[in-house]
């Protein structure tokens, strides 16, 4: 059974072990909604959990909702050099930065037009990085009940407790501010390198039944 999940920006280890233990269809059909995993993720700096944030170009008006596929990235703020700039600092004493910088360093560099078609490219990006296969497939329609697939899309939501002990492993600050849960894989990625995979896939991710247990 296909997963079906959003594509977000720099998934949270939550999504990237679905995805490494998973067979994935991506929503590319529905509305896109604020203050989601959608345009953000988390990274840890020297002070401790900080936000990435994709600036967009919002509508409003008789335009309404915009669907995902159709939001555009803001071009009026370098928002690609200063992210680029926060990952260099949190993470260049990490043990593997410097292995990965060159695969990530071109997302930032070329001017990015549409949000869900940067973030594919992001998420296959990593997928490379770990030496997994990127999931291709994607949905030809929104449906509230996505039949024959299990629903995970609710993961998108940056407001929710998944009730998930994520196993600890060692970061950057982590003598400063302790261990920091289900930050962006990038987090993960940086700090463990050619372990990140074996930790995606031995965490839980029976995510839908701890919510709906909740």
């Amino acid at each position: 059974m296909k997963i079906v999940l959003h594509p977000s920006y720099f998934p949270n280890i939550a999504v990237f072990s679905v995805l490494a233990q998973n067979e994935v269809l991506w929503e590319v059909h529905d509305n896109y909604q604020k203050q989601t995993y959608r345009n953000r993720c988390y990274v840890c700096n020297d002070l401790g959990k900080h936000i990435l944030s994709i600036p967009i170009k919002h509508v409003g008006g008789q335009e309404g909702r915009q669907k995902y596929r159709d939001v555009r990235i803001e071009k009026g703020y370098a928002w690609q050099r200063q992210h680029w700039r926060t990952l260099q600092t949190a993470y260049r004493t990490s043990p593997f930065f410097e292995f990965y910088e060159d695969e990530f360093a071109p997302l930032f560099e070329k001017e990015q037009q549409f949000l869900l078609d940067f973030n594919l490219k992001a998420i296959e990006t990593i997928c490379n990085c770990l030496q997994i296969h990127m999931p291709v497939q994607k949905t030809v329609a929104y449906e509230t009940d996505p039949e024959g697939h299990q629903d995970l899309r609710f993961l998108i939501k940056s407001k929710i407790d998944l009730g998930v002990d994520f196993k600890e492993y060692n970061q950057v600050f982590g003598d400063r501010h302790g261990f920091v849960p289900n930050t962006s894989v990038l987090d993960l990625l940086f700090n463990e390198g050619t372990n990140a995979l074996s930790y995606l896939k031995s965490q839980p991710n029976d995510f839908q039944n701890r919510i709906l247990n909740a």
